[in-house]
C-alpha cells in the first residue's frame, strides 16, 4: 500500500482536512525536541493553524533524541501525518503539514545544533519527559554525575541531552550575533519553564564564560500548561485508518476534541499570533497548572492504578464502574480545596467536562499507559495536594488511596494474579524495597523511605503514613473497587 505523502494528498477522501497552504514556501521557525505523539496531536496542530492563517514562518523541524522510530515514520511521508480526533462515534481526520521533517540527534548532533542556530528559528519546544531534563527530583539541580551530562560538560561538540542541545545552539547563536530563541517546555510538569531553564543555565555556566549571563539577559523560558488526552497509537488504529484513506499512515496520532495551551507571556523574540490561534497567554500559569495536575492528572493516575489493578484496561471502562466514578468525585472534592482557580476557570464546569472526557470510549486510553513513570508523576499529581490538605488540617482519604494504589502497582501483579511490567525509572529500586519486606505494613513503610518520591517531612507525618497504610491494607483485603467504595462511603 502507498504511504501518505505530498503526492497522495489529492487522492484522499473529500472529508479529510488537508493543509491547504504551500508547504514548499514554509520556513522552519520551530524546532521540537522529542517528537512524540503528544506534540504531534497538540502543539504541531497549533503551528499548523498558524500556517493555515497565512503566516508561513512557523514550520516545525522535529528531532528525536533517542531512536529513529519517528523519523522512519514521518520522513518517507514528507512529514505528513493524520490527526484523528475521536468523540464517541464521531471521527474527524486532519492531515497536519506543519512538520517539515525529523532529525535523529544521536545520528548527527551537529545537524540538529545547526538547525536550532538558524536565524529563522525563534522557538524551541520540547516534550522529553521529566527524565530528559537531567535534574535531581529532590533538589531540582542538574545531575552532574549523570554520564550524558558529564559528557556534554566535557565536550559539547556532539550533545547528548536536551539541555546540551539547547546550550550548544545558544552558544552558536551568541557567536553569530543572533538573539536567543524562546525555549518552551510542553512537558506535563509543574514549573516546567523553570526546570528547563535550571538545566540550561547550570550547563551553560560550565561551558563558556559569559554564556549563562547572556542567556539570562536575552533568553526566555516561559511556564506553560498543556492539556489534551492523546492515547498511544496501536497497530489496529493504523490499519483502520488505511482502510479509510486508501494510503498507509505510519505516523498517525489520535486525540480527544478538547485541547488547551496556556503560555506565560514571556518571549525572547518573534512568535505566532498565539491568541488568535486559541492559545491563552497569561502572566500567571501556576493556577491553571495546579488545577490540571491535581484534578485531571491526579484523578487519571489514581484511576489508572485502581483500574489496572482491578482488570480494567481502559479509562472509560474504569470510570464506568460506579464505585470508581464516585471515588474520582471524592478525590476531586479533596483536591479542589487546595486550588486558587484563575479568572475564567469554573471548577464545577471543569469537573463535569473532565468526567465526560474520561468517559470518551472512542479514545481507548489504556490505564497501563497512564501508569507509566508513576514515580515521576506522583509528587505533583497527588502528593502536592496531600501536603496542602494536611497543612490545613483536612483529611486525605481519597488522595491516600491513589498513593496506596501506586504502591500496590509496584508489586507487578494485578488482583487476578496477572504479572505486569512496572514501567518506571525507579522500578528496580521499588522492587528492591518490596522484596525486603514480608508484610503489607513493612512494604508501605519501606516505600515511604523513597525520598525521590516522598519528601522526608511528608513521609514522617503520622497522619499521612496512617492514611496510606489504611488504604493499602484496604486494597490488599478488599480489592480496588471495594476499597474505593469504602472511601466514598
Amino acid at each position: 500500500m502507498t504511504r501518505l505523502n505530498e503526492a497522495a494528498l489529492e487522492r484522499l477522501p473529500v472529508e479529510v482536512e488537508r493543509p491547504g497552504y504551500d508547504r514548499a514556501a514554509v520556513k522552519i521557525g520551530v524546532v521540537h525536541l522529542g517528537l512524540g505523539a503528544f506534540h504531534r496531536a497538540h502543539q504541531a496542530a497549533v503551528f499548523d493553524d498558524a500556517l493555515k492563517s497565512g503566516d508561513l514562518r512557523w514550520g516545525v523541524l522535529g528531532a528525536s533524541l533517542r531512536s529513529p522510530g519517528v523519523r522512519d515514520q514521518l520522513n518517507p511521508q514528507d512529514g505528513l501525518y493524520t490527526l484523528v480526533v475521536r468523540d464517541g462515534a464521531e471521527e474527524h481526520l486532519r492531515v497536519i503539514g506543519a512538520c517539515t521533517g525529523v532529525l535523529v540527534g544521536p545520528e548527527n548532533p551537529a545537524a540538529l545544533v545547526a538547525a536550532m542556530a538558524d536565524p529563522d528559528v525563534h522557538i524551541v519546544t520540547l516534550t522529553v519527559t521529566e527524565k530528559g531534563y537531567r535534574l535531581d527530583p529532590a533538589t531540582g539541580e542538574l545531575l552532574l554525575d549523570d554520564p550524558h551530562v558529564a559528557a556534554d560538560i566535557a565536550d559539547l561538540s556532539a550533545p547528548r541531552t536536551a539541555p546540551g542541545f539547547i546550550v550548544a545552539a545558544l552558544r552558536e547563536r551568541k557567536a553569530r550575533g543572533l538573539k536567543p530563541f524562546t525555549v518552551i517546555s510542553c512537558d506535563n510538569l509543574p514549573h516546567n519553564g523553570r526546570r528547563i531553564r535550571a538545566g540550561v543555565m547550570a550547563l551553560a555556566s560550565r561551558i563558556q564564560p559569559g554564556l549563562s549571563e547572556w542567556i539570562e539577559a536575552e533568553g526566555a523560558f516561559p511556564q506553560t500548561m498543556i492539556d489534551r488526552i492523546v492515547p498511544a497509537t496501536i497497530p489496529d488504529d493504523i490499519t483502520r485508518l488505511e482502510a479509510r484513506l486508501g494510503v498507509r499512515d505510519e505516523g498517525m496520532v489520535k486525540a480527544e476534541p478538547f485541547t488547551q495551551w496556556v503560555i506565560e507571556d514571556r518571549f525572547a523574540g518573534e512568535r505566532p499570533n498565539f491568541a488568535a490561534l486559541g492559545v491563552q497567554l497569561t502572566d500567571a500559569v501556576e493556577p491553571w497548572e495546579d488545577a490540571k495536575l491535581r484534578l485531571l492528572n491526579g484523578a487519571h493516575s489514581a484511576l489508572a492504578y485502581l483500574g489496572a489493578l482491578s482488570g480494567h484496561e481502559h479509562v472509560h471502562e474504569a470510570v464506568a464502574v460506579p464505585a470508581l466514578r464516585a471515588y474520582v468525585e471524592a478525590l476531586w472534592d479533596e483536591a479542589e480545596t487546595t486550588l486558587s482557580p484563575p479568572p475564567g476557570l469554573d471548577l464545577a464546569a471543569y469537573r463535569r467536562e473532565l468526567m465526560a472526557r474520561f468517559s470518551n470510549s472512542a479514545l481507548m486510553h489504556r490505564t497501563r499507559q497512564i501508569a507509566m513513570d508513576g514515580s515521576q508523576k506522583l509528587p505533583q499529581r497527588l502528593l502536592a495536594g496531600v501536603a496542602e490538605r494536611l497543612k490545613a488540617g483536612q483529611g486525605i482519604d481519597a488522595l491516600a488511596l491513589g498513593v496506596a494504589a501506586w504502591m500496590r502497582w509496584q508489586s507487578g501483579v494485578t488482583e487476578s494474579g496477572e504479572t505486569v511490567v512496572v514501567d518506571d525509572p525507579l522500578a528496580p529500586r521499588t522492587a528492591e524495597l518490596i522484596a525486603g519486606a514480608d508484610n503489607d505494613q513493612s512494604r508501605v513503610s519501606a516505600l515511604l523511605t523513597l525520598s525521590a518520591v516522598f519528601p522526608p517531612a511528608l513521609a514522617a507525618d503520622d497522619r499521612f503514613a496512617v492514611a496510606v497504610m489504611g488504604a493499602y491494607l484496604s486494597l490488599s483485603r478488599y480489592g480496588a473497587v471495594e476499597a474505593a467504595r469504602r472511601i466514598v462511603e
